[in-house]
């Protein structure tokens, strides 16, 4: 019998056909995950030899109602933050044999139903940030498909990995106000995920110092975004001493893309930083070290996220692992020129 794929072998489907079963009998014959007539089982097996069977990669997932897939639903894929979240995961994705099905959803209507869709093409699946409602998320951890949620609070019965965010955003916080600070603005609006996270720990500290934690300003977290928020926090509608009187000594942003941002508008409205306005940042991308001034920022591990949130759904697919687990990777204040120079370190 000619084989459907010349010169490959024969697949799963002629097995199935020798043997007048189907591939799911065949399944269940070679790895004796159900019940199979002595005879039928016989059959197979003689039809494995006559064929020379090899089970493929894709062969073995079919039979075992696999898909040898994983999917990923991201936000975005622009930007060097995600960028490096999702190079991670590949690595680790190729690394274990796992092709990676990416579903973006920005600027996509009915997200909801086009995760729902993924869901039932994929082993399991990675979720990035609040792109998906709660109520949908629910849904997966029910229907037990695994499910890895990355950057944003943990779920009942579901792992989560993300970076550890309050802490040193206190930090940061904390070193602003060390410099003489009082008036902060926030960039980046909430997003009840790690953003927000960010500025629970700015709040706790400022307002520890009897200083009222302002409201984050949204915008986009993009250069364009921080441009314009940028100019909405430094510029104003009123100039000389009463937009000087309205202008913070110190606008922390939700990333780093946000801060390059603002840096462009208030070099554009003729303000030096950090003379005039200390700016900071989030991430630690390869931009916030050569920006000038170089970026103040909070330095977390993108590419390791992807790639840990890669092997935790390998784990849960392969049901090496059966009990939900929330890992948190630490994050690193990283001090550079953009806060201007600290009081202590003048001394």
């Amino acid at each position: 019998m000619p084989n459907s794929d010349e010169g490959q072998g024969a697949t799963i489907y002629e097995v199935a056909q020798r043997a007048g079963v189907s591939i799911a009998t065949v399944s269940r014959a070679l790895r004796n995950t159900g019940p199979v007539a002595a005879g039928t089982r016989e059959k197979v097996l003689r039809a494995v030899e006559e064929l020379s069977f090899t089970p493929s990669r894709l062969g073995v997932s079919l039979a075992q109602g696999r898909h040898a897939a994983n999917g990923i639903v991201f936000p975005d894929l622009s930007g060097p933050y995600f960028a490096e979240v999702l190079l991670g995961y590949e690595e680790v994705a190729a690394e274990l044999g796992r092709s990676v099905l990416i579903l973006s959803t920005r600027g996509r209507a009915a997200v909801q139903d086009l995760v729902r869709d993924l869901v039932g093409r994929v082993d399991g699946m990675v979720i990035f940030g609040r792109t998906v409602e709660d109520a949908v998320v629910d849904e997966i951890v029910k229907s037990r498909t695994p499910l890895v949620l990355l950057a944003r609070d943990p779920v009942e019965r579901a792992d989560a990995v993300c970076s550890e965010n309050t802490a040193s955003a206190e930090a940061l916080a904390t070193h602003l106000l060390g410099h003489g600070y009082s008036t902060f603005a926030l960039a980046g609006g909430d997003d009840l995920g790690d953003i927000t996270q960010r500025w629970t720990g700015v709040r706790r500290v400022l307002s520890g110092h009897g200083i009222r934690p302002p409201e984050p300003l949204p915008c986009e977290l993009t250069v364009e975004g921080g441009y314009a928020a940028g100019r909405t926090l430094l510029g104003g509608k009123t100039s000389g001493k009463a937009r000087g009187a309205r202008r913070p000594q110190a606008v922390i942003c939700a990333d780093d893309q946000v801060a390059l941002g603002v840096i462009l508008a208030a070099e554009e409205l003729g303000l030096d930083v950090p003379g005039d306005v200390a700016i900071t940042g989030w991430d630690d991308i390869m931009a916030a070290r050569h920006a000038r001034p170089a970026l103040t920022t909070v330095r977390q591990p993108m590419r390791l996220l992807g790639a840990r949130a890669a092997r935790a759904l390998d784990e849960l697919i392969k049901g090496t692992r059966t009990v939900p687990n929330s890992e948190i990777l630490p994050t690193q204040l990283i001090v550079r020129s953009s806060c201007g120079s600290h009081p202590l370190e003048e001394k």
